[in-house]
């Protein structure tokens, strides 16, 4: 296959209409979901933050936690869970569906699940998601649901600034420019998940890529090793 060709298999997939800039989706309820990402260690978000595919280098100053993700960000249907996903599902997936309600989806399925947390004082420099290489973006909508934020932390999505507060969720234009920056003391903490319609696909076809992706692939930049993961605690203008 060509470099830049999009795999044979999102054809059958038709691309999502992404909004200009942010469109907000509602409130959403994250008190669970926080109080189990604020007992998180330091040590637990280095560890899982290692073992990311996501490993690109505008993303120098922003942690990881993945739940799920397109494997060389080639087709949706081509998505693994990693064992994080197990543990931490029943925390996420109410969230995840509250969020996308809106959409109408008959089978919403969730190819990518991940915490992203912002180091204060620093940012994310902007770019396009399909510049690295990746035929899957146009499949699918991004979504940011902010769990921990503070008013000096901004998204800039093609030259408009955003500030995301907690309590919403907000489809992000992933193809347009963007990037963020944390001006305040504490992290910024997003759940970032991406869904699309999956009630034309077959449930044989899904099912062997998740069999064939149940493990993550090697990176294609920066190699880390593999580590245990990590369990949760027991206890603007939209467009």
């Amino acid at each position: 296959m060509p470099d830049g060709s999009a795999p044979a298999c999102t054809a059958m997939l038709p691309k999502v209409d992404k909004p200009a800039f942010v469109r907000e989706l509602g409130p959403v309820n994250v008190a669970d979901l926080c109080r189990c990402v604020d007992q998180l260690s330091g040590r637990a978000w280095r560890r899982e933050d290692e073992t990311k595919e996501n490993d690109y280098g505008c993303f120098d100053h922003t942690q990881h936690l993945v739940f799920r993700f397109i494997a060389g960000n080639r087709s949706p249907l081509r998505f693994y869970s990693k064992r994080t996903w197990r543990v931490w599902q029943r925390l996420l997936q109410p969230v995840m569906a509250k969020a996308a309600a809106g959409y109408g989806y008959v089978r919403p399925l969730y190819p990518k699940a991940m915490l992203a947390r912002l180091a204060p004082g620093h940012g994310i420099d902007e770019h396009a998601d399909d510049e690295d290489g990746g035929a899957s973006h146009p499949f699918t909508h991004k979504i940011h649901v902010p769990l921990r934020t503070n008013p000096q932390a901004t998204l800039t999505v093609a030259g408009r600034v955003f500030h995301l507060p907690v309590g919403h969720a907000f489809e992000v234009n992933n193809l347009a420019l963007h990037g963020a920056f944390n001006g305040g003391r504490q992290h910024r903490i997003h759940l970032v998940f991406e869904v699309f319609e999956g009630a034309g696909v077959a449930a044989d076809e899904l099912e062997a890529t998740n069999i064939w992706f149940a493990r993550p692939l090697a990176k294609a930049g920066r190699q880390r090793g593999s580590r245990t993961s990590t369990r949760p605690p027991v206890t603007a203008k939209w467009m």
